[in-house]
């Protein structure tokens, strides 16, 4: 039997890359079957939570003199060499220590099973694999929920019992399995897999001359870039792809949002040889509506850059370009029965009709047969699908995320920020052109943006 460490980890927070370890509890099993129990309270060097408190029950006040990480890594380390480390969702805890050894200097790699997997490979007809659901299931015993040592002696229990329950034979494929790597091309290191994160964001990957060649989101890293590796590759593109690719990086975000936004921001920076979707549209137009007076609302294409998008000005459709803002427009046109004149496909010609009245199409508002404020309404009825949505507050705005907040103004993204002063900093940087792609993203989430100016400020 190979040297185990059955490993529980409780943390400030979810994110390896900024959260911090609470306490380590570590149940060591060595090839004869002997067993060794540790718990290490630890100072994280930041503040808990406090329903991180009220879940783990433990407080600020109990890590206050509690040693720092870096006073046990070495004991931690010696305890995990060796071993195979295993643990319930097991990439969070392996991804907290390998961020902590990391702030030391220490690249720490071990291979890992995760008996989340394990219980759904070896108990596939139920649907719960949680530990609260494996304590009940398999009669497991339980002393002190969310506390490291107690829900590593859980693991242990577990362990022990797919032991009873299932042939060797069974969990030693459902490990192999789990622990099979992705075919790689020979250019790239395999190492970087041991690194990917798990939680969401955006990863690029680089080609010869360290160019960048793609940029993808995710709202799980490490599953979405192995996913490119993976035998079954879709298509004789995604094929080439991969054997381009010389580096791999990632940027992990709060949420889906920051990943979206990233990505779309990414793209437009680096112009990614296999990215086309979310190039630079420096072209993006949008009809308004001119009043002409008597009613007469004429419809009137701008530059989406010269908009402000607040709420005195009504924007329908954002194009790629004029070529495609006047196909649309004319596609409404005839299909609502309105004047060519009236709106812009023909030059006016006073007391004449326009060609569409001439066909039997246009309902005659060029020649008085119509009113205006009639075909106004109809074209407005036209255009109401394409309508967009107004940006509504009077200055900047955020949009909160976990522990990051978006900056936003007139539809323009400025950045993420972790602090007050990110935001300001944010505040003060030049402002960045109208992008359809980042207002599509955006648009989804204006009701969950607060204007600025009516906060303390992000972080209050």
């Amino acid at each position: 039997m190979p040297a185990l460490a059955f490993v529980d980890l409780e943390t400030t927070g979810a994110t390896a890359s900024h959260d911090r370890i609470t306490e380590i509890g570590i149940v060591e099993v060595d090839e004869h079957g002997a067993i060794r129990e540790w718990q290490q309270l630890v100072n994280p060097g930041t503040q808990i939570p406090p329903f991180i408190e009220q879940l783990t029950g433990i407080t600020n006040e109990m890590v206050a003199d509690a040693p720092p990480f870096e006073a046990v890594a070495a004991e931690t380390l010696r305890r995990l060499e060796g071993r195979l480390f295993i643990a319930h969702n097991a990439r969070f805890d392996y991804s907290f220590l390998k961020s902590e050894f990391k702030r030391l200097g220490i690249d720490f790699r071990s291979n890992v099973t995760c008996t989340v997997k394990l219980s759904r490979a070896l108990y596939p007809e139920h649907h719960r694999h949680n530990l609260d659901s494996l304590i009940e299931r398999h009669g497991l015993h339980a002393e002190a929920r969310h506390r490291a040592l107690a829900d590593a002696q859980l693991i242990h229990q577990f362990w022990q019992k797919i032991h009873v329950d299932r042939s060797s034979e069974a969990i030693e494929a459902a490990l192999r399995k789990q622990n099979a790597r992705p075919s790689l091309p020979p250019q790239l290191d395999a190492g970087f897999i041991d690194d990917l994160p798990d939680g969401p964001g955006v990863y690029l990957f680089y080609g010869e001359n360290n160019l960048p060649i793609y940029v993808g989101k995710a709202k799980e890293i490490r599953k979405r870039v192995l996913a490119h590796f993976s035998g079954d590759l879709r298509s004789a593109k995604e094929m080439a792809l991969v054997q381009q690719v010389r580096r791999i990086d990632w940027i992990v975000t709060a949420g889906e949002i920051g990943a979206l936004l990233t990505e779309s921001a990414l793209v437009k920076e680096l112009l990614p040889t296999q990215n086309r979707l979310l190039r630079k549209n420096d072209e993006v137009c949008t009809w308004t509506l001119v009043d002409e007076g008597e009613g007469w609302l004429r419809p009137q294409l701008v530059l989406a850059n010269d908009l402000d998008f607040g709420l005195a000005t009504s924007c329908y459709g954002l194009f790629k370009n004029s070529k495609e803002a006047n196909t649309v427009l004319r596609q409404l046109v005839e299909s609502h029965n309105l004047c060519d004149m009236l709106t812009g496909q023909q030059p006016i010609k006073p007391g004449k009709p326009c060609f569409g009245h001439q066909i039997r199409r246009c309902k005659g508002a060029c020649v008085g047969k119509e009113p205006l404020a009639k075909h106004t309404m109809r074209l407005m009825a036209a255009l109401t699908g394409l309508k967009l949505v107004s940006w509504p507050f009077p200055g900047p705005a955020i949009l909160r995320e976990d522990d990051e907040a978006h900056v936003i103004d007139g539809w323009r993204y400025l950045g993420t920020a972790k602090s007050d002063q990110d935001v300001h900093q944010l505040l003060d940087s030049r402002r960045p052109p109208f992008d359809r792609d980042t207002y599509k993203i955006l648009a989804k989430y204006v009701a969950r943006m607060k204007p600025l100016a009516a906060i303390s400020g992000a972080f209050a």
